[in-house]
């Protein structure tokens, strides 16, 4: 196995795009970290990626303006940059992506539709391996044998997204928000072919307080915990099955509480295709199984991967 064949792929964004992206504030669908993602590689890694999806949801615009037989669909592409670092010998790497997009909805039985295309919210993240993972070089990565890894993140989505206050259909939302993350990454089986990986997180969010106008949309908090088995058929090829549950996340408008907590259960798969020691596709689907107080979202992705260090381009 190359010293990156085991190089994590980004954050998935096919499962979360109604909130990420779409202007949908109080009904956050669940959001995966995508598989193997907290795995040791190389400092002085850097990473591009280009990124298409697609995403249909049946759902209500927002919990607090029932709109029955809503349907929504988007079609978004993603560049996202991440660089690898070490840190008192450990190792951390940071993150940014920026979506663009373009959304068109209608509802069934009505003459109501619109469309529109921009920008969505910027995201950042910071994040370590606690535990399983020594900064190394890509001269010493070469002998490391993968182990358990435990792993702390942070991520922040800025609302650098087109936002109009008066309207319905926004590709910014308006807000910030904070997701905390620690994980646990254990590799086992023969040859350690197999991956399982839990994460947990919860989503902070700022108030919009140019919610439908003048109005103040608050959020609470939204946990949420994941499960990602995943195995490796060959040094080029692995892939995974995703699950998610997040609950709460109630909100309110205005100081009156909407009663709207979300339980939401998606259910996703990926692979990982290895073209070249620099070059990898990824396939992603994913599904929301339940959603209570949540979209009814279906999507797929496709993401293409370049990597490089500092001494090879």
């Amino acid at each position: 196995m190359t010293a990156f064949t085991r190089m994590k792929s980004r954050p998935l964004f096919f499962s979360c795009l109604v909130v990420a992206v779409l202007h949908i504030p109080d009904r956050t669908c669940a959001q995966f970290t995508d598989p193997r993602n907290y795995e040791n590689t190389p400092v002085g890694t850097n990473q591009v990626e280009l990124g298409y999806a697609y995403v249909h949801a049946n759902a209500s615009l927002d919990t607090s303006l029932i709109v029955a037989g809503a349907r929504l669909n988007l079609n978004q592409g993603i560049i996202d940059y991440t660089r690898y670092f070490g840190f008192f010998h450990r190792l951390m790497w940071v993150e940014a992506s920026v979506p663009v997009a373009g959304l068109s909805g209608s509802i069934t039985g009505t003459n109501v539709q619109g469309s529109t295309t921009g920008a969505g919210d910027s995201s950042y993240a910071l994040a370590v391996l606690l535990k399983g993972g020594p900064a190394l070089t890509a001269e010493q990565f070469k002998n490391y044998q993968p182990t358990t890894t435990l792993g702390l993140s942070l991520t922040m989505t800025v609302p650098t997204g087109s936002y109009q206050a008066n309207k319905i259909l926004n590709l910014g939302s308006g807000r910030w928000s904070f997701k905390p993350e620690i994980a646990w990454s254990h590799p086992f089986g023969r040859e350690q072919r197999w991956d399982f990986d839990a994460y947990g997180n919860v989503s902070f969010y700022t108030d919009n307080t140019a919610y439908h106008g003048k109005n103040i949309l608050r959020q609470g908090a939204l946990p949420g915990v994941e499960g990602h088995l995943s195995y490796s058929f060959t040094d080029n090829v692995w892939a995974s099955l995703d699950t998610r549950y997040a609950f709460r996340g109630s909100t309110a408008v205005n100081g009156v509480p909407q009663d709207n907590a979300q339980q939401d259960f998606v259910l996703g798969a990926e692979i990982n295709i290895f073209l070249s020691e620099r070059n990898t596709l990824i396939f992603e689907f994913g599904k929301a199984l339940v959603h209570d107080n949540g979209p009814a979202v279906v999507g797929f992705s496709v993401r293409y991967d370049y990597t490089w260090t500092k001494n090879h381009r």
